[in-house]
Formats: structure tokens, C-alpha cells, sequence
């Protein structure tokens, strides 16, 4: 083989993996946007027991694949709403969900690519329905995953004599064959992230003839399992105790699956061949087999297992709180109220904690710990968020009081402007990143302590919010007061800092560079200090407190309406388009 050929073989072999991956990015995206909100519902659903876990995670391994899924988890996970023994299942699940997406790729469909991206586009482009549209999205990617494992094995077929030699140690004849395979395939798969593309280079070698047989393709399936674990792994990075476990527990379940089927490799050389007589097939098979087997005999033993994983991943920090959004309160409403403002409060301190650790960002250098923290904690206040409008919108399907039913109003907008704070403070972190980069944007002792100042007061302000959420308190509305006249408080300090900047700018004391972002710092602050003032003027609405003698009352569905009919669109847009309506 010439240089040249070696460049073009490789740039083409390069291509179709990127095509492949590209395809497979577009299908999947394409799937979940189909499948809107009902994927986080999914989820949600997995607490009844552990085999609807297994069924709705291999839904979600077919639509997202395992390694998203495990991701989503994670994120789940770390964000309170779902414990270890609840994740476990759809981990198991993800994992076989995705092989029987594989099943689908391993049919030899490459001569049917251009047609399927060409239908896949035009679904898209002329369909109006935005939910079939999303779901020709995926069509045009599975098409892609087509094309490039076509240009793959295109380019490798020519050069197979070549290659055959060099792959030729990778077998199940020998413990070293066996050992290369799978460490190979791990690390190419964690690399790339993705055990599908993986699986796909397979499957291209076994249609250009460089595999020839299931004894050579054996460990690079396996190897691929563990691969595709790095992607849940590096998200759990910086994530609590229980998000690292789910993520070590889906490594830890497809190391077990991989040495099961090692050691059980002599009926699955037998059995394969029976399911098909093409090699293709029999490594898709081998892919589904090699999940679905093991995973059957671990359900059973799910607690168990997830008591070994804690034992395995321990930490010395307590463990984190988990979401008090259960659904079985949906019965009684009022212990739903009580477990929602409980939610608010676990929310708000997550917050504080976060307000705290941006302290540190603008006073002093920042470390990559702090900063990965704050941004986790910002998608812990985003995902809660859209769990809590989620379960209030269940809990207005019930009979409701008048002050039930306002009350809910107030604990979603107490909720939205929590997730705004969340924002602001990482907005505060995204600023200091910026200007510790700039030298001119440093400023003078005297400077940062009237910063210093304001933050504190910030901070105690907010801090008086977290004991205002508590459902128990028989004053809240007392409690909401004192966090208006904290507000009032920080609202004189914050024009006094303002005009203590602009005067130094002014003198040219600090620079123009160091008074724009310490002026960006007190808007953040001051925004933070409006919402913590929205939440304490719901807290004072007669409706926000919980009637405890109501706890244990069940309510039943709530009564069919009469729907209002439905009005012509055209008489507001006219008044809309008058000037006298103006």
C-alpha cells in the first residue's frame, strides 16, 4: 500500500466513522425531540418496580442509546429525584434498549441509505407537524449511520488482504486474543464515547470481509460495553455520592456482563450460529444476548446490588437529601403542598451553598472544583424545576380547595424564580472567570470590601428566604416580612455601592475595565435580592401555609368541566393592530 493510499484510506475511514457518529447524533436527537417531554416522564415512572425499570430503560436505550441514558440518570440522580435502587433497573434496561437498536443498523440497508436520508429530509422540510418533522430528523440520521458504515467498508473492502493479518490476533482462540479485543475496543469506545460507532466500525470490517467469523468480532463487542461506560463516568465527575454510584453501577453491571460471557463463551459460540448463518447477524445477536442474558439474572438481586455499590463507592460527607416529590401524596393534596414548599427550601439551600462558593470566585482565584459545583448545582435548580411544574400540574387533577388551588400558582412562581437565582449565580461565576483573565480588572482593598459588604448582605437575605420555606412555621407571613426588610435593607446599601464605584471610576481610582464588571457583580446581586423579595411576597399571600389537620385527607379526581367554547382569534389581533385599543 502506496502513502497516498494509506492517507485516502484512512481520511475515508475517518469520513464514514464521522458520518456514522453524525448519524447516530442526528437519529437519537431526533427521537427524544419526537418523544418531547414524555422521556422525563419515563423516568419518573420507574418507581412502581424494578421490571417496569427494566422495560421503560430499554425504551429510552432505543431512542437515546445507554450512554445518554446513563447520563440522564446521573443528572436525575444527582438532582434528588431518584434514588440508587430506582436507577439501577433503568440502567440495566438502557443498557439492552441499545443492542436492539443495533439489531436495526446490522440489517443491510446501505444500498436503501440515499432513499431513507432522501425521505427522512423531505418529511422534515414538508411536513408541518413539528413532532413529525422531528421524527423525519431521525429518519435523515438513520440514513447517515448507513451511508458512513457503507464508505467504511467501501474503503476497507479493496485493502482486506491487508488488513486481515493485522486483526487476525484479535480472536476468542486464546486468553491474549481475547484480552487485546476487549482492551482495544474499551479504549477506542471511550474515546469516541459511543459503543454504537464502535459496534458500526465492526460491523463495516464484517462487510468489507476483514471479520469473517463471530470468534473474531467476540471481544470487541465486549470491550465496547465497557467503553461506553466512560461517558456516565465523566459526568458524575464533581456530581454527590448517590449520582457517582448510579454511574459506577452502570460500569461495574457491564464489567459483569462482560466476564459472564467470557466465561460462558462456549454456549454462546454455539448458539450464535443457530440464530443466523451471517456473521453480521451473529454479532448483533451476540451484542443483544450478552446484555440481555446477564441483566435477567441480576434483576432479581437489584437491592442487593445496589447495596454492594454503596459499600464499593463510599464517601465521609452525608448523604445528599433526596427530592420529597413523591407521587404517591398526589392522593392528598395537602401533603403534596407540604412536600412541595419542602422541595422550595432543599432547593434554596442548594442555592445559598452555591451564592457561597461564588463569594469565592470573585474574591479570590478560583479552583475547578468550586466552579464545577456551582454549574451542577445550577442543573440540580433546573431539573427540579421541571419536576415541580410536572407534579403540580398531577396535583391540579385533584379536588382542590380554593386555597389549595392558589396556593399552587404561588409555589410555581416561588420555583421559577429560584431557578432564576440559580442563573444569576452562575452568571456571577461566568463573570469572575472572564475577569480574572484581565489584569486591568483588578481593583483595590477598599474596593472589594464594599463589594464584600453588599454580597454578605445578599447572602443573609436569601439565607432568610431558606427559613421562610418551612411549611412547619405557623408565621410565615411573619418570616416574609423580615426578609422585605432585609431587602429594603440591601437596597440602600446597593445604591450606596453604586455610587462609591462610579465615583472611583470617575477619580480613575480603579479602571473603566474593573468598574464594568464590579458593576455587572451588584446587578447580579440586585436581581438575586428581587427574586429572594417575589418569593417573600408569595409567602405573604393569606393562601401560602399548610392546614395540618388536612394531611392525611384524600382527595379524589378532580370533576370534568364544561370547556368554554372557543373564541375567533381575529377580533384581539384586530384591537391588537388599532391604535385607539394602543
Amino acid at each position: 500500500m502506496s502513502g497516498s493510499e494509506l492517507f485516502f484510506l484512512i481520511a475515508q475511514v475517518l469520513g464514514g466513522l464521522a458520518l456514522f457518529i453524525f448519524g447516530m447524533s442526528v437519529m437519537t436527537d431526533g427521537l427524544r425531540a419526537a418523544a418531547g417531554s414524555r422521556l422525563r416522564d419515563i423516568l419518573t415512572k420507574t418507581t412502581a418496580n424494578r421490571w417496569a425499570g427494566l422495560g421503560l430503560g430499554s425504551l429510552l436505550g432505543l431512542l437515546i442509546h445507554s450512554s445518554g441514558t446513563s447520563v440522564m440518570l446521573v443528572g436525575f440522580v444527582n438532582a434528588g429525584l431518584m434514588t440508587l435502587t430506582q436507577a439501577i433497573p433503568v440502567v440495566l434496561g438502557a443498557n439492552v434498549g441499545t443492542t436492539i437498536s443495533m439489531q436495526a443498523i446490522s440489517f443491510r440497508l446501505g444500498d436503501y441509505a440515499f432513499f431513507i436520508i432522501a425521505l427522512g429530509f423531505i418529511i422534515k422540510m414538508a411536513v408541518p407537524d413539528m413532532r413529525i418533522k422531528q421524527f423525519g430528523l431521525a429518519l435523515l440520521g438513520f440514513g447517515l449511520l448507513f451511508l458512513g458504515m457503507s464508505l467504511m467498508s467501501e474503503a476497507i473492502k479493496p485493502h482486506r488482504d491487508t488488513l486481515a493479518p493485522l486483526l487476525e490476533g484479535i480472536t476468542t482462540d486464546s486468553l491474549r486474543g481475547m484480552m487485546l479485543g476487549v482492551l482495544l475496543a474499551t479504549a477506542i469506545t471511550a474515546v469516541i464515547q459511543s459503543s454504537g460507532a464502535t459496534v458500526g466500525m465492526c460491523f463495516a470490517l464484517i462487510q468489507a470481509g476483514v471479520f469473517t467469523s463471530i470468534e473474531q468480532t467476540f471481544p470487541i463487542i465486549l470491550g465496547a460495553h465497557i467503553g461506553t461506560c466512560a461517558t456516565a463516568l465523566l459526568s458524575s465527575i464533581g456530581a454527590n455520592i448517590q449520582a457517582r454510584r448510579c454511574a459506577f453501577s452502570h460500569l461495574l453491571f457491564n464489567v459483569y456482563n462482560v466476564i459472564f460471557v467470557i466465561l460462558t463463551q462456549r454456549f454462546f459460540l454455539w448458539f450464535l450460529p443457530l440464530t443466523s448463518a451471517d456473521v453480521l447477524r451473529q454479532t448483533a445477536n451476540l451484542h443483544t444476548f450478552a446484555m440481555l442474558i446477564p441483566a435477567l439474572i441480576l434483576m432479581p438481586f437489584t437491592p442487593a446490588f445496589g447495596r454492594l455499590i454503596t459499600w464499593l463507592v463510599r464517601s465521609k460527607k452525608p448523604e445528599p437529601q433526596p427530592s420529597y416529590l413523591d407521587e404517591q401524596w398526589l392522593e392528598y393534596p395537602e401533603k403534596a403542598l407540604e412536600s412541595c414548599i419542602l422541595e422550595l427550601q432543599r432547593v434554596s439551600r442548594l442555592c445559598s451553598r452555591s451564592l457561597m462558593l461564588s463569594a469565592e470566585t470573585v474574591l479570590f482565584t478560583h479552583s475547578r472544583k468550586t466552579v464545577f459545583e456551582i454549574k451542577l448545582n445550577e442543573k440540580v435548580v433546573d431539573e427540579v424545576k421541571l419536576s415541580m411544574k410536572e407534579y403540580l400540574s398531577k396535583l391540579t387533577y385533584r379536588y382542590l380547595s380554593k386555597r389549595q388551588a392558589i396556593l399552587i400558582q404561588h409555589i410555581d412562581r416561588c420555583m421559577i424564580d429560584l431557578e432564576r437565582i440559580g442563573d444569576h449565580i452562575d452568571s456571577i461565576c461566568d463573570l469572575s472567570l472572564r475577569r480574572q483573565r484581565i489584569p486591568d480588572a483588578i481593583v483595590d482593598s477598599e474596593s472589594l470590601d464594599a463589594l464584600f459588604a453588599l454580597y454578605a448582605k445578599a447572602l443573609r437575605t436569601f439565607r432568610a428566604v431558606i427559613v421562610s420555606l418551612n411549611p412547619e412555621a405557623a408565621d410565615i407571613q411573619e418570616l416574609a416580612e423580615r426578609i422585605l426588610r432585609l431587602r429594603d435593607e440591601y437596597v440602600q446599601l446597593s445604591v450606596t455601592t453604586k455610587a462609591t464605584f462610579t465615583d472611583k471610576v470617575a477619580q480613575r481610582l480603579i479602571t473603566p475595565i474593573a468598574g464594568f464588571y464590579f458593576s455587572e457583580y451588584i446587578a447580579e446581586l440586585d436581581r438575586i435580592v428581587k427574586h429572594s423579595k417575589s418569593i417573600a411576597l408569595a409567602e405573604r399571600q393569606p393562601q401560602f401555609w399548610i392546614k395540618r389537620k388536612k394531611l392525611e385527607r384524600q382527595a379524589k379526581q378532580a370533576p370534568i368541566t364544561d370547556r368554554p367554547n372557543l373564541v375567533d382569534p381575529k377580533d384581539y389581533l384586530a384591537r391588537l393592530q388599532s391604535e385607539e385599543y394602543l
